[in-house]
This record gives structure tokens, C-alpha cells and sequence, in this order.
């Protein structure tokens, strides 16, 4: 969430809810910026929830503005934000049923009447084609390669002197299946740019690798239970699995999708066929079975292995997935197969890190299941892919603030911007002020 003031117009770049740790995920239910009812607009990136999950609050509180956003990113926050209500109202009722919150009642962050209130300010735009903000600020959306919809953003200022703030959002990556690669953006004076994964480079045998987990669970006979984001990482994953499989490179194993999110997703993203990569597409196997209501989930407890089930959230902060880790991670046959980024304090980087128990539903589980990591899926550029997007810059930004990363990954990302480009450039600190 980063707040532009401008011409005595105040706009936010996106609007996201804090994931992971504790005292972060808190700050979600205090009020994040001041008078929210005098915003006049917010202009979003992407629809995932990290930067687009604080709008229902936002509007909750007084917010009333346009919401300026790609057709498909619009499209995908009204399968994605009632999602988000549904699960916290979920949530809540489960702890106090069981009574294992700490807070009497648990309460969600917001309902679905938020949610509908936040889809009515929606406006749809085209990429490449700037649109007025507000009478000083205009915006232009590039696609970014990270996700169906998702964009970079440029705001032109008009002032005394005018000035370009780029915003990165999240970058994609290059030659990858379903998206286009990251467009270039050629000039800034101010850049915001994304580190989730600054400090390393992913593997580029990731097909390789996930057919060598595939093999390995195969052996050992298990569930490979997969939390993915319904958003790309899904789509791409069933991809590959179906072209793995096609090659013969890993057994033709059935395939369940728990996820109606993802399903509406796919449709989505079906419908959005010109934006997608020529040699993409979406995956349509015979082997994937797509359960949707909770009885066929819940069918899925008493299935044997070997077979996969991809199911949401990517970080196993809440959905699906986590009844099917709740009762197949104390066996050691299963493989949990990480395929994105995991924030710290959530329960994916848990199991990421090595933890021998996580807590799922008030109770400790036991983890005795091989728990694989797979970099090479992931949907946000690294290092190297940043610095190649970088290259695109014919005029240089005057100041680059890196945002969206961990303190490790900024530092190594800031290091080598300035290394390869002699630009002043810094991690963002959390509620500063600069000037454009």
C-alpha cells in the first residue's frame, strides 16, 4: 500500500492485507492510512490478496472512490475478495465453535456485504492505454507477466515540474508458459520496485526437478498434497504436470483440484484468451478432477496413493488444503510440494523451514511427511530476471525504493542495482515520506 499525494489529490497504490507473522497480520484490522473516505481513487496491480485484500476495509471505512484496474484483474477480484470474506467468516465460526481463539468472539476481518460494496467501484482499463486519475495524475498499465491482469504501473504527476513514479507491482518472469514475459518500461524519475526474491536466482531445471518429486513420491506411495495460489501457480502447475506426463518424464497420475476458486480462475483466464502466451494455453486432462462441493473434499480423505491434489491457499494460511494437512502430514508416505514463495510466520514457511509440528485448527500435527521445495515455479522474477527488467530503463530513475521483500532479499537486490547501474537506490522504510 503506497499513498501518493499529489496536487492536493490523495491516490493509493494498492491496498493489501499484511500475511504471516503475527504482529503484521494485526495491523490488518487497525486503520492503515488516514481518512480513507477522502482517497480519491486507489489504482491496483494485480488481484492477489497481498495487494489487493485491504480494499473491503478500505471501503468499510469510508472510501467511495474508483478502483482503476485491468478488465481481468476486475474480473478476478470478485471470484478472489468473496473468496477472502467466505474463509475468514469460516474461520471465525470454526474458533468459536472449538473455542480456540484467544479473542471471545472471533470475528472476521470483513463480510461479503464489504466485498460487493468494494466490486461496485471497480473500473476496468486496457493495457497500454493511459487513463485520467484524477484532474493531475495520469496512469498508464503495461502487463507485468506475474498473473492473469497483473500490471506495472506508471503515474504521471502533473505539477510544476512533472514527474513519472513507475510502480513494479509484481514482476513475472521470462519464457514461461500461459503469460507473456514482463514489458519493458523505459522511463522513471521515481521507481518502486518489488524483492520478494532479490537475493537468488531461481533453478532453471524446474521441470526436471518437480518430475524427479513426482518420481520420489510415486516410490514411496503417498499423496503429493500441493498448496498453490488459485491465481497462476495453479494454471501453470497443471500445465506442466500434464506436459511432464505427455513426455512420458512421470507417471500419468490422477490429478483432483480442490479448488473451486481455481476453477472459476480457469475460466477467467479462458476468457482472456488474447492476453495469454501463443505457445500457453490452459491444461484440459482427462486426469484432473475437480472437486466442488465440501463432500467431494472432504471424499478425497479416503483416497490411496499415488495422486496429486492441488488445493489453495499457496501458503497454507487457511482453504482447503489444510484439512488435507491436517490428516496427511504425520504420515511419512505423503510429499507436500511448496511451489511459491513463503512468507515468514505462516505455516508454509514453517514446513519450509524444517518444523517437526505446525498448528492446524487449534491442534498440534505432527509432521512426519517429505516436505519439498520447487523455486523454479515461481511466478515472481528473481534476481536476475529484475535486473534484466532494469535493463529496459533508457532514463535512469533519479531514486529507486525497493518494497515487497524481506530484509535479506532487499539488501542483496540493492547491492546489485547499484553494482550493475550506479543507481541511487534503497529498501523502502515502512510509513516514510520522500518526495517525488
Amino acid at each position: 500500500m503506497h499513498l501518493v499525494e499529489a496536487g492536493g489529490k490523495r491516490v493509493l497504490l494498492d491496498a493489501g492485507l499484511f500475511q504471516g507473522l503475527k504482529s503484521l497480520r494485526l495491523r490488518n484490522r487497525a486503520q492503515r492510512v488516514d481518512a480513507p473516505r477522502h482517497i480519491d481513487a486507489v489504482v491496483l496491480s494485480h488481484a492477489h490478496i497481498d495487494h489487493s485484500g485491504y480494499l473491503p476495509l478500505l471501503v468499510r471505512e469510508g472510501f467511495r472512490g474508483p478502483i482503476y484496474c485491468t478488465s481481468a484483474t476486475a474480473e478476478l477480484l470478485g471470484i478472489m475478495l468473496r473468496d477472502a470474506a467466505r474463509l475468514q467468516e469460516e474461520e471465525a465460526d470454526r474458533a468459536n465453535r472449538h473455542r480456540y481463539a484467544k479473542h471471545q468472539p472471533a470475528l472476521p476481518l470483513y463480510a461479503l456485504a464489504d466485498v460487493e460494496a468494494t466490486l461496485q467501484l471497480l473500473d476496468g482499463r486496457r493495457f497500454g492505454k493511459p487513463f485520467d486519475v484524477t484532474p493531475n495524475v495520469t496512469a498508464l498499465f503495461r502487463p507485468a507477466g506475474h498473473i492473469l491482469g497483473a500490471a506495472t504501473i506508471e503515474l504521471d504527476l502533473d505539477a510544476a515540474a512533472p514527474r513519472r513514479l513507475v510502480y513494479s507491482g509484481d514482476l513475472g518472469r521470462w519464457d514461461r508458459p500461459i503469460l507473456p514475459d514482463p514489458e519493458l518500461v523505459p522511463e522513471a524519475d521515481v521507481l518502486l520496485l518489488e524483492s520478494t526474491y532479490g537475493d537468488r536466482v531461481h533453478p532453471a531445471n524446474g521441470e526436471e526437478e518437480l518430475a524427479r518429486i513426482v518420481r520420489d513420491a510415486v516410490k514411496r506411495g503417498g499423496v503429493i498434497l500441493v498448496p498453490a495460489f488459485a491465481v497462476g501457480r495453479t494454471q501453470e502447475l497443471l500445465w506442466l504436470l500434464a506436459h511432464l506426463a505427455d513426455a512420458g518424464r512421470i507417471p500419468s497420475l490422477p490429478v483432483y483440484l480442490d479448488s473451486p476458486m481455481a476453477m472459476k480462475v480457469n475460466e477467467v483466464y479462458a476468457g482472456h484468451a488474447a492476453e495469454l502466451d501463443s505457445d500457453g494455453g490452459l491444461p484440459g486432462r482427462k486426469q484432473v478432477h475437480v472437486t466442488v462441493t465440501p463432500e467431494e473434499s472432504k471424499a478425497l480423505n479416503r483416497l490411496p496413493g499415488p495422486v496429486i491434489i492441488v488445493s489453495a491457499s499457496g501458503m497454507a494460511t487457511g482453504g482447503r488444503i489444510l484439512h488435507h494437512l491436517s490428516l496427511r502430514l504425520s504420515d511419512p508416505r505423503t510429499t507436500v510440494l511448496l511451489v511459491g514463495f513463503q512468507a515468514a510466520g505462516t505455516r508454509g514457511r514453517a514446513l519450509q523451514d524444517g518444523a517437526r509440528e505446525v498448528r492446524i485448527f487449534g491442534r498440534d500435527v505432527p509432521v512426519r511427511a517429505a516436505v519439498e521445495r520447487l523455486d523454479a515455479l515461481s511466478a515472481h522474477a528473481d534476481r536476475a530476471e529484475l535486473l534484466r527488467w532494469l535493463e529496459g530503463f533508457t532514463r535512469p530513475p533519479r531514486q529507486t525504493y525497493l518494497v515487497h521483500g524481506e530484509p535479506a532479499g532487499a539488501a542483496v537486490l540493492a547491492a546489485a542495482i547499484a553494482k550493475r547501474f550506479g543507481w541511487e537506490v534503497r529498501a523502502a522504510v515502512d510509513a516514510e515520506i520522500v518526495e517525488v
